[in-house]
């Protein structure tokens, strides 16, 4: 077994070749006192990813998601609210999350035990069984659930259900829920084994879902089933300039002039259909996956990653990179924000806003490249998608290519520049995994491309939380 050691005189012969190489020491000291990614950072390459954009839009105050897992939904979220504010000319609006992440505990909690259900003769250490037990209603989604979220429940404004203390920090209330669920799973796999029915289990998962739906309600209060929705509608410039004019004929009388939507006991349903004008289904996932298992022109549906059970697992269409970019590039020169998913955690600068190689110059600092591309980051799990963000903006070249992307995040204003972020271009094609765009911006012959089904285990794609 001594061939299987660390061996204590390489040790040695480590250090003597660490302490050899003056710049390791000026390293160590920098990162030892600032950390490694300040340590690591060039000026010279944020210089040269400026946050100027030459095709921007114009959104709301920024968000935060604090410490939960429901990036994937304040993105999505992002999009609509942008959509919606620029239809009726309102100049600041917020959806309420906690009234998807209500319905995103529920409808995981019954998805989960479905899966019981379709594994109930499963030995407990079968791989896709223990998938499932994983989390049963953990934090994360694609965008697929997202949408059908929205599709079944619709949308309620910020101020008819805000934000709660297990919204902002889920990890207590979800633990909870989740050692529920497992006790359930137990209950039912016993009494599948004393011989009750389909049907019969069933019954119990119904009386279980009911103890779910009182869990979700303590910790996150009860949503709306109807609600009052106001908004005040911003003059456009020549209007204003009339109103102001009056208004200094015959002095200012201190009310708000503006015109106001005032809808009054609208469903959440009611309110999706009536003021988003887009609909979240026509939208696509879109992925740029060039592993060899996985060729592009095709549609890859994971098993076992439904939210809504009924409305089937999540889906991505795989191209190649030249299409991914120039779909988002399409959809922002448009005038339509694109939510993505990455691997926010490479090359990264969270306070500063950055998502670059050339400013974070990990290489420099150690003394080493990574080297990894596309393909080798996603077999080998080294940068799969963990975070959801909104492109709303994107710096062109003299040749209409996009060499920088503004991104809006949910981390907060403090964060990034006001709480937006800069991503390289190159940053772009390494690290971003799927885009969501609207089909138009397809070629229509993607659209009816062959659908194949993957383990969940395999590397298309990961939730993002």
């Amino acid at each position: 077994m001594a061939e299987k050691a660390l061996n204590i005189a390489s040790l040695k012969t480590y250090s003597e070749h660490f302490n050899a190489d003056r710049a390791n020491r000026v390293a160590a000291n920098a990162a030892v006192s600032m950390g490694v990614l300040q340590a690591a950072t060039a000026y010279a390459g944020a210089r040269a990813v400026p946050m100027d954009f030459n095709v921007e839009l114009k959104q709301g105050s920024i968000t935060n998601q604090r410490n939960s897992g429901r990036c994937w939904m304040f993105a999505g979220l992002n999009v609509l609210r942008y959509e919606l504010m620029h239809k009726w000319n309102i100049a600041d609006f917020e959806f309420s999350e906690n009234y998807l992440f209500f319905w995103e505990k529920m409808e995981k909690a019954n998805t989960y035990l479905e899966y019981v259900l379709e594994t109930i003769d499963a030995p407990t250490d079968d791989r896709r069984f223990q998938l499932i037990n994983e989390g049963p209603v953990q934090d994360g989604n694609w965008w697929k659930g997202f949408a059908d979220l929205v599709t079944k429940y619709g949308l309620v404004p910020k101020s008819a259900y805000p934000e709660s203390a297990n919204s902002r920090s889920s990890d207590d209330f979800i633990q909870y829920i989740n050692s529920k669920l497992r006790e359930f799973a137990i209950q039912m796999r016993e009494a599948h084994k004393q011989g009750e029915s389909l049907e019969q289990l069933r019954a119990r998962k119904d009386e279980y879902m009911d103890l779910v739906y009182r869990m979700c309600a303590i910790s996150l209060g009860e949503p709306p089933v109807k609600f009052d929705f106001f908004a005040r509608v911003e003059d456009d410039a020549e209007k204003g300039e009339k109103e102001d004019e009056k208004k200094q004929k015959s002095g200012k009388s201190g009310k708000d002039e503006r015109k106001q939507i005032v809808d009054l006991g609208i469903t959440p349903l009611e309110f999706y259909k009536k003021y988003v004008p887009v609909d979240v289904n026509d939208y696509e996932t879109v992925i740029n996956s060039p592993l060899e298992s996985t060729p592009y022109g095709k549609r890859y549906a994971y098993k076992n990653s439904a939210t809504v059970i009924e409305a089937g697992n999540m889906d991505a269409l795989n191209v190649d990179l030249d299409t991914f970019r120039a779909a988002a590039t399409s959809m922002i020169k448009d005038g339509h924000p694109v939510w993505f998913a990455c691997d926010c955690t490479q090359f990264a600068l969270r306070r500063a806003g950055y998502f670059d190689e050339g400013t974070v110059r990990v290489d420099e600092l150690f003394g080493t490249s990574f080297m990894l591309d596309k393909a080798q980051g996603l077999e080998y799990m080294d940068y799969p998608s963990n975070h959801a963000m909104t492109f709303m903006g994107l710096n062109l070249d003299e040749n209409g290519q996009p060499n920088r992307w503004k991104v809006e995040n949910s981390w907060g204003k403090d964060n990034g520049k006001d709480g937006y972020y800069v991503a390289s271009g190159a940053w772009f094609d390494r690290f971003v995994r799927e885009v969501i765009v609207l089909k138009k911006y397809l070629p229509a012959e993607l659209l009816e491309a062959e659908t194949v089904e993957v383990e969940p285990w395999q590397p298309v794609s990961r939730m993002c939380r």
